[in-house]
């Protein structure tokens, strides 16, 4: 043991005794302590830890203990205050949400949830911390949370009357040429891979591998999005219909279990956690506290092709949908083309898909037929803006200095003064900072309707759909038309089975800009809200009848999802709940519609 581990040892060992847990400590079976308590202490109780006892956690966490503040709380006097006024401008950069442990990128959601400060966080540097916070949580049976990104949008990072460990400050990130996974000698070949602390996010861990390395990482397509959070959810980002899930990348993670101890899971070590931990969810069988993931090979081109279609009937419309269904299956359902098209209530069909390894011309190729069909009918359709198709070198794709030079209006800044002129996010990912949602709703859509006797049927519930709220296709959330390689590394994941059969995910959502319950004129709207999500629920219903098995993504999916165990998990929850009871049986960590969550009340304060 290293002289530095023997004084951590030391220091938790003494910060036990202090806080009367090391007698108790001593009894803990190998697998985890277990507390008779079903319910769990909040500030107002008589087991709820005194000052003293706060005191000894933050000296143990190196003076890292933080008192949270409410952000909103600058409105309570007046909500047309210039305080006010600045927190709901900040509220619309992700940079400003992530580096407040009091608040998340999601402030809510209508009749669900809205978001709420921890009393006290721990600002975890490393995997000790964490296990510290973790001891002192289980043993003063205290609601604990865990926060990196902070994008969740069922607010599973956020609950009142908790404990936080916030990982945010935990971003190095390295390179290694010849990565082997802990025990793994005989079996894995070196490779090369990236560690990241687990409060890394992804434009970070792009930086590190793509624009400096000239390598590739497959992360998420939100730039501000925590790398632990996506790979514990799955993950997906553009160019995942060539690579697969970015789950299926990780090699290793660290991570503390609810007894405190600090654990390397890979496939030869503690391969079960290791599975949980790719899609199982976030928050449910441990904390991360680094992820190494596979960096592959970086193709020379990427691109896109952006343009938007308007119908001039409703007739017309319901034809171009079933064209554009056909085109899709002949001409795009590949490895090459990801992203998204949008079938809007209002006849217009948005294209914003990217592409992998074409030139400009290939690319353009691709579309022609389908530009070419457009034209014949010029009456029946306008496209509303020239069409951009092209190419770039891949290595500038999350380039800040190449991307404003050449593609200026790509990013938003981080426009807090004195902030890193690298913090930018996508133009197409500002709606959702600081949203409140009404209604979201995903489901996988199996390739079967491609083939050619269900085309219609495809395009008649796209149509039908789109008469209640927008449709969004993200065609490289299904890997249906990935390489082999990319579904085999799926089906080894703790993921709904679902995915691999599907050429893409169905989402739709709606929402508003900031606001906050009790805030006078900053209020979500109820009334509208409601009404948005009936609209949701009866869009998704058209699809779900040609897709009724389909699934939904943990992620990007409904907070009253029905049956979530099996929409999120499918056969795999089986499992998912085994390893749950191994290495968390007294369910210390709880979030929304996780695994084992059903065995609390809604709140995780309660067992039932």
């Amino acid at each position: 043991m290293t002289l530095r581990k023997q004084v951590v040892a030391l220091n938790r060992r003494e910060f036990l005794k202090a806080s009367g847990a090391l007698s108790l400590s001593q009894l803990w079976p190998g697998s985890a302590f277990a507390s008779p308590a079903i319910r769990r202490a909040r500030p107002s109780d008589p087991g709820w830890p005194s000052k003293e006892a706060w005191k000894r956690l933050n000296e143990a966490v190196g003076g890292n203990l933080i008192q949270v503040d409410f952000p909103m709380n600058a409105c309570v006097s007046s909500s047309q205050s210039v305080d006010c006024k600045t927190l709901f401008a900040n509220l619309k950069d992700p940079y400003y949400i992530g580096d407040n442990p009091g608040i998340t990128q999601t402030l809510g959601w209508v009749d669900g949830w809205a978001t709420k400060p921890s009393v006290y966080a721990v600002a975890a540097r490393n995997a000790d911390d964490i296990a510290t916070a973790v001891d002192f949580a289980r043993d003063n049976n205290l609601r604990l949370v865990v926060k990196g990104g902070g994008h969740s949008y069922q607010g599973t990072s956020n609950a009142p009357d908790s404990l936080l460990i916030w990982t945010r400050h935990t971003h190095d990130a390295t390179i290694q040429q010849d990565f082997i996974p802990s025990g793994c000698k005989s079996a894995h070949a070196p490779q090369r891979a990236i560690t990241v602390g687990s409060g890394t996010i992804w434009l970070q861990a792009y930086d590190a591998v793509t624009t400096k390395a000239g390598a590739y990482v497959q992360g998420g397509g939100c730039t501000t999005v925590g790398v632990a959070g996506l790979i514990q959810s799955g993950g997906f980002g553009s160019f995942s219909k060539h690579y697969g899930m970015a789950a299926a990348g990780l090699l290793e993670a660290e991570v503390v279990t609810a007894d405190g101890k600090v654990r390397i899971a890979n496939a030869c070590t503690n391969p079960d956690l290791f599975w949980a931990l790719k899609g199982g969810g976030g928050g449910t069988f441990g904390v991360v506290g680094k992820l190494t993931l596979r960096v592959r090979d970086l193709p020379e081109l990427a691109g896109g092709a952006n343009f938007t279609v308007k119908a001039s009937s409703d007739d017309a419309y319901r034809r171009l949908i079933r064209h554009f269904v056909g085109f899709y299956r002949e001409a795009l359902f590949n490895d090459h083309w990801g992203e998204q098209a949008h079938i809007f209530p209002d006849n217009k069909l948005e294209i914003s898909m990217v592409h992998l390894g074409l030139d400009t011309e290939e690319s353009r190729k691709v579309w022609q037929p389908f530009l070419n069909w457009l034209a014949q009918s010029s009456g029946a359709y306008t496209i509303e803006s020239e069409p951009e198709i092209g190419s770039m070198p891949f290595r500038h794709w999350w380039d800040v200095d190449w991307r404003k030079e050449h593609h200026h209006d790509v990013f938003k800044a981080d426009f807090r003064p004195g902030s890193a002129p690298s913090n930018v996010w996508w133009n197409g990912d500002a709606a959702q900072v600081g949203w409140v949602v009404w209604g979201f709703e995903s489901l996988w859509m199996p390739a079967s309707l491609l083939q050619d006797d269900s085309q219609e049927k495809l395009a008649n519930a796209l149509f039908s759909a789109s008469r209640f709220s927008k449709v969004e296709l993200h065609f490289n959330k299904g890997l249906a038309g990935a390489p082999p390689e990319a579904i085999e590394a799926a089906k080894d994941t703790a993921m709904n089975p679902t995915v691999c059969g599907a050429f893409a995910l169905a989402i739709v959502a709606d929402g508003q800009g900031p606001a906050y319950p009790g805030i006078p004129n900053r209020e979500p709207d109820l009334a509208k809200g409601r009404k948005a999500a009936d609209s949701v629920h009866r869009c998704m219903n058209e699809l779900r009848a040609v897709a009724s098995n389909g699934g939904a993504y943990v992620s990007e999916s409904n907070f009253f999802e029905s049956d979530f165990e099996h929409s999120y998990w499918g056969d795999n929850h089986a499992r998912l709940a085994q390893i749950k009871e191994k290495y968390d049986p007294d369910g210390l960590f709880f979030v929304h519609n996780g695994v084992g969550s059903e065995q609390w009340t809604p709140d995780g304060f309660t067992r039932l």
